[in-house]
């Protein structure tokens, strides 16, 4: 019995025997996570457009349906597939797209399933590409026949790919909202594209050290470390700016830094679209965070072991001049939509850079952040006020000094007193409470499989933030906050932002119950 799993270059070499032959080849592709009645259906059918039907396969890394996707791993997904006589060839796609398989496979027929005849159903906006490069190579798009069922849908029901409670809460919200949920998701989400926004906020520059553990030295029984590799990241307020900056065709970054050698030129190379007015002052300490990590050699996690700031000391900040700053937001501020505030609290938001934002923005959103650099002293109880804000339960309770007082009473007396619209306090892995005018929800946390926290709650923010302007009902906002928050905790710090397409993605697969 042949090899049924090649992989494509290995193919591209059997192709030209096939075509020597005369024979047509057809090609399915797709995650097939777990193979059900309508994927053997879809082979079928697109079987009978040929004589040697080809199916690749995403390889996981490049699965964007959400943590915990896909349940099966590349060679159980292969094997299952190689079982299916049908299936003559199979093979995994290394690729976000299918476009460098279709130029490997060349195939006479590019078979889809039904579903993807409507544009609306297609989240990623791949096929019409995909039929352009199938069409190039003289092939044809066929949509094959049959009843449309769901690997997700199935996994979601019976194999609990989903955290506790999720289940539950998409269908609550599609018996209330309607089963078109998603469809609404997507046209909501469309409508940011125009909104222009004004991030403003710390930089943060995020240095990530990796090291082996050799264990403890003998002399002083300190920890000796090998160095490996390191990486630097766009964070902070930043990092805000880069996600929403996914959804908006129109974000101005508003901030300031040192001149430390090469700092500038990295920020700008790094920030895609974002429009940049950045002021450089030689006495303004650029917030760097250099943390140190070994990898867990079972799972695809990463320890801290310590990490070293460099960040403007706390008397500094009383003597620095502000002025060009406050002039900058003066005059940027009335020009906006929406003003998102990152404070982290490393020196650059003063007493009067709250006042002129409170006074001249449009609609603004807060994220006041308390670490171990600022704990206690940057409290988010100094605004005044706040359309929407985003903090979590330990911030929460530091604001009014309780520990014990319920959440939910802390969040509603904290909204009255900014004078919020739309408001949260995440709960790791409870998920978030949200509040929006009198009703307040609890909605659970996307994923339990977590890689590194650090701007996970960043990503919440500034999809809540979006969400809250355009006033979708809380229980719409929490999930897609939340999603963009899971979405981030399955990324090494900040070294990629929440895409567009990949939240909707992640979106639809937990409504698809």
């Amino acid at each position: 019995m042949k090899d049924k799993i090649v992989t494509k270059e290995q193919f591209a070499e059997i192709r030209k025997e096939i075509k020597q032959q005369g024979k047509r080849i057809v090609l399915c592709h797709g995650v097939f996570d777990l193979l059900h009645l309508g994927h053997v259906e879809h082979f079928l059918d697109a079987k009978k457009c040929g004589d040697i039907l080809v199916v690749s396969v995403t390889a996981a890394r490049y699965v964007n349906k959400g943590p915990g996707r896909p349940f099966f791993n590349d060679q159980q997904r292969l094997q299952f597939l190689s079982q299916i006589e049908a299936v003559d060839y199979c093979m995994l796609s290394e690729a976000v797209t299918v476009h460098d398989i279709i130029r490997y496979v060349q195939p006479d027929v590019y078979a889809k399933g039904s579903e993807y005849q409507t544009a609306e159903n297609d989240l990623t906006g791949n096929i019409g590409s995909e039929e352009d490069i199938v069409r190039e190579y003289g092939g044809t798009v066929y949509y094959t026949k049959g009843d449309v069922y769901s690997s997700s849908k199935l996994l979601n029901h019976y194999f609990s790919a989903l955290p506790p409670k999720v289940l539950e809460t998409s269908i609550r919200l599609k018996e209330k909202y309607g089963q078109d949920l998603m469809q609404q998701i997507r046209n909501r989400m469309e409508a940011f594209r125009d909104i222009k926004i004004l991030v403003v906020g710390d930089v943060i520059l995020d240095e990530y050290v990796f090291c082996n553990v050799q264990g403890l030295t003998m002399k002083d029984a300190s920890l000796s470390t090998f160095y490996d590799y390191e990486e630097r990241y766009t964070g902070g307020a930043l990092a805000i700016a880069k996600h929403v900056a996914n959804f908006s065709d129109h974000v101005t970054y508003c901030s300031m830094i040192g001149t430390e050698q090469g700092v500038r030129d990295y920020i700008y190379a790094n920030m895609g679209s974002v429009k940049l007015e950045i002021i450089e002052d030689e006495h303004f300490t650029t917030p760097v965070k250099r943390r140190f990590l070994k990898e867990n050699p079972h799972r695809q996690e990463f320890d801290k072991l310590f990490s070293i700031n460099h960040l403007m000391k706390r008397g500094e900040k009383k003597r620095f001049d502000y002025r060009a700053f406050h002039e900058k937001l003066n005059e940027l501020t009335s020009q906006f939509d929406m003003v998102i505030v990152g404070d982290f609290g490393h020196g650059l938001i003063d007493a009067k850079a709250i006042e002129i934002l409170e006074n001249k923005s449009n609609y603004l959103a807060v994220n006041c952040q308390s670490n171990s650099a600022n704990m206690g002293t940057n409290l988010i109880t100094k605004y005044g006020r706040a359309d929407s804000f985003v903090l979590d339960e330990r911030e929460l309770r530091l604001a009014f000094g309780q520990e014990l007082s319920r959440r939910e009473e802390l969040l509603q007396k904290l909204k009255e007193q900014l004078k919020g619209q739309c408001v949260w306090v995440t709960v790791g892995a409870e998920g978030a409470i949200g509040m929006q005018k009198d009703f307040l929800v609890h909605e659970p946390a996307l994923t339990l499989s977590v890689k590194d926290t650090i701007g996970a709650g960043d990503a919440f923010y500034s999809l809540a933030s979006l969400c809250a302007y355009k006033e979708l009902p809380v229980e719409i906002s929490t999930l897609i906050a939340n999603a963009a928050g899971a979405l981030k905790t399955g990324v090494l710090g900040n070294k990629e932002s929440v895409k567009k397409v990949d939240l909707l993605k992640f979106v639809n697969t937990v409504l698809n119950v």
